[in-house]
């Protein structure tokens, strides 16, 4: 069985890759033959070793859907118009284009929203006889509201575990900025000053090289890792103490590798997160004194809820199979 995946793939954002090496992994182990819609399809298909073709030729696009018996839109946080209205066309577009050609669509453990009132108004119609599988439960509430049937899921990400024989430095703590949010930057900089004023060792973990690298340079942690390798990505944080993240897949790595950690919620996506996992979640300015204590203390979240967010991960998988195939 075949599986086109529409998502953010290719552009090099480490939270993205981590779904993406999540997704076709699990598909793999469910039988299924992934195929992603990529940015950079040559480099996706070495990196997940399975076929990839380029996002925004329809004819390519539309070939791949052919040859294939499902849609997985997602993950991530696709089906929203905060940033862009052709964000959400595009991938609504996707789906249209997959159910002309009659094929089976799911919308596979997607954050949805924020969405103006068009946008509402797209997604109500776009996502009418489509699987829904959402993987926080503002994302369920508001497709609640839509009147979208849908179930809870989890991030793919939370099923990816640590490389072996990795040590654990507690007094680590590492900082994930976001380039765009610059309202978190001076804050953050005074939380790195006094966690290391307390004896913490700070790294900075810049997500998406060429967009964070700044942002991550100028908080004067002890080392700053760039990376667009997931796998990275997540070691670094395995061998931490705790997490602070602007990036989501910050929080959501922290929480697979079950290291600590307390949000910066630029979006609804970050606090949706930490609300589900009983995280410590900070606005977008936050108070410097507040989080430092909390990374210095290592506030814990609820471990039952993250691993039930882990269950309901590996749930959908299985429910994707058995679905995909009936």
């Amino acid at each position: 069985m075949k599986a086109v995946i529409s998502g953010y793939y290719g552009f090099g954002n480490t939270g993205d890759e981590a779904i993406a090496l999540a997704i076709t992994r699990e598909l793999k182990k469910q039988g299924m033959e992934p195929l992603l819609l990529s940015n950079d399809p040559a480099q996706s298909a070495r990196l997940y070793d399975c076929q990839a073709v380029p996002r925004m030729q329809p004819l390519d696009v539309g070939r791949a859907l052919l040859r294939s018996n499902l849609l997985l839109s997602g993950g991530g946080g696709l089906l929203q118009d905060k940033t862009s209205s052709r964000t959400l066309t595009y991938y609504l577009a996707i789906i249209r284009m997959a159910k002309l050609m009659g094929k089976r669509v799911f919308v596979f453990n997607q954050s949805v929203g924020p969405l103006s009132e068009a946008g509402r108004r797209q997604v109500q119609r776009g996502l009418r006889g489509v699987d829904v599988i959402v993987r926080d439960r503002g994302s369920l509430e508001l497709l609640t509201q839509l009147g979208v049937p849908s179930r809870l899921g989890g991030d793919p990400a939370l099923l990816l575990r640590p490389s072996g024989d990795l040590t654990r430095d507690v007094s680590t703590v590492v900082i994930a900025p976001r380039g765009d949010v610059t309202a978190s930057l001076d804050p953050l900089r005074e939380v790195a000053a006094r966690l290391r004023a307390r004896g913490r060792r700070v790294v900075a973990l810049s997500f998406m090289p060429g967009h964070d690298d700044e942002a991550a340079h100028s908080l004067g942690a002890d080392e700053v890792v760039s990376t667009q390798d997931p796998q990275l990505a997540l070691d670094t944080i395995a061998r931490s103490g705790f997490v602070i993240g602007v990036r989501l897949h910050a929080l959501i790595l922290a929480a697979a590798a079950g290291v600590p950690f307390a949000g910066v919620a630029y979006d609804p996506k970050v606090q949706g997160f930490c609300d589900d996992a009983g995280a410590r979640v900070h606005p977008v300015s936050p108070d410097p004194s507040v989080l430092a204590t909390h990374a210095y203390e290592r506030a814990t979240p609820d471990w039952s809820a993250v691993e039930d967010m882990k269950f309901r991960a590996m749930e959908s998988f299985a429910w994707l199979s058995q679905r995909g195939r009936s």
